[in-house]
């Protein structure tokens, strides 16, 4: 569409709305739409989150309490030590390959590494056979992450396919929730997607494109049926990362097997409705009032992923819920091995973060853990009663 159709579309009651003469990035994604037309709302999150003078990640460290959010390794070093465990655990299952290497995607402030990379060190061998890669789209993290993890000398990706061949160890915290997404809705007679636009006012606004036939085919079987309004979320880049994953643990099962662990908060089977939000200071924020100044996110279709995975070789493994997967690891003999010793403020913060790891009322439930191995290997470590997919 040309810019005389730029705030064009149906606009619909979720419209949100940013002062006329938008500063930064918003001035940017406007120019943008007068030039092109409404965009998707994975090409703005991709633009608020990742443009590369304003972007939400090009600027800022957004963890911790003068952040916007928190992750489990901040809450807790038992989660990455116990990553460290599966890990280990499936290096000595595939044979102690070494060299081996050990990518971790969105790596944040390091943490989960340096807790991972500490408890490797009580598994003979596994230390030294590790060669560490970083795939990190902020350059903020990256010198936080070099500084953290300067001893174990990491290298830095663009993305999985720069990593180098050979047996792999990955692993992704809260990564899949971040990749931009669609928003689908059912209309009358179809499907329409939901747009950004300028309305008017030359200010932001949410519309839905008309209903195209071509668009049902990007809905999950299981949800083409569903009545009108209903909203369904895809994520093209999440199905791409676990084509690709899939294809390379596929390619050399002999010879350079590995195994992706994914940890994130989203559902399975599929299912329906938004769940698009931006968070700033922890608290709930509009998705369009001050684009780059707000982390934004959505529930993970587990599902999606594990059959983009499956369709390119992969076996999969869970999801499991967070809290079943570390238990299964050892999450309470570890924190009574750590609370051995420690003074009583410092048992209580260990049990206090440990629990809201592991409370379905919490993060327990709502995050969940999902294994890519190559073919023909056993489940990993905390996966003992998943059967592949």
């Amino acid at each position: 569409m040309g810019a005389a159709a730029a705030g064009g579309g149906r606009r619909i009651r979720l419209a949100c709305h940013m002062p006329a003469s938008p500063p930064g990035l918003a001035a940017k994604i406007a120019r943008r739409i007068r030039r092109g037309g409404p965009l998707s709302i994975a090409a703005f999150m991709a633009m608020a989150l990742h443009d590369p003078d304003s972007g939400y990640y090009a600027r800022r460290d957004p963890l911790g309490s003068a952040g916007d959010f928190v992750t489990a390794p901040e809450i807790s070093q038992i989660f990455g030590e116990l990553i460290g465990v599966c890990l280990a655990d499936f290096w000595q299952r595939i044979g102690r390959p070494d060299p081996v290497i050990l990518a971790e995607l969105g790596p944040g402030r390091g943490t989960l590494m340096a807790d991972l990379l500490r408890a490797a060190q009580a598994v003979p061998g596994f230390r030294r056979a590790l060669r560490l890669h970083l795939v990190e789209a902020s350059p903020v993290l990256r010198e936080v992450q070099r500084r953290r993890l300067a001893e174990a000398e990491p290298h830095f990706a663009e993305g999985i396919d720069a990593l180098p061949e050979g047996p792999l160890l990955l692993v992704a915290n809260e990564f899949l929730d971040a990749l931009p997404i669609r928003q689908l809705v059912r209309g009358r007679h179809g499907w329409a997607e939901r747009l950004v636009a300028l309305d008017a006012a030359e200010s932001l606004a949410i519309v839905e494109s008309p209903e195209s036939p071509a668009l049902a085919l990007l809905i999950p079987a299981a949800l083409r049926d569903a009545p009108p309004g209903t909203v369904v979320e895809i994520c093209p880049a999440a199905a791409a990362l676990a084509a690709a994953l899939g294809d390379r643990l596929a390619r050399r099962p002999d010879t350079a097997p590995g195994m992706a662990l994914f940890i994130d908060y989203g559902y399975f089977p599929h299912r329906s409705g938004a769940t698009l939000a931006a968070v700033r200071r922890h608290a709930a924020a509009s998705l369009l009032e001050a684009p780059g100044e707000a982390d934004l996110s959505a529930h993970v279709d587990f599902a999606a992923f594990a059959e983009a995975a499956g369709a390119a070789g992969a076996a999969v493994h869970g999801p499991v819920s967070q809290g079943a997967f570390l238990r299964a690891l050892g999450a309470e003999a570890r924190l009574a091995a750590l609370s051995r010793g420690a003074t009583a403020a410092q048992r209580a913060r260990l049990e206090s973060g440990l629990a809201r790891l592991l409370d379905p009322a919490q993060m327990g439930n709502l995050f969940k853990v999902m294994a890519l191995t190559s073919p023909e290997l056993p489940p990993p470590a905390g996966f003992a009663t998943t059967a592949n997919r």
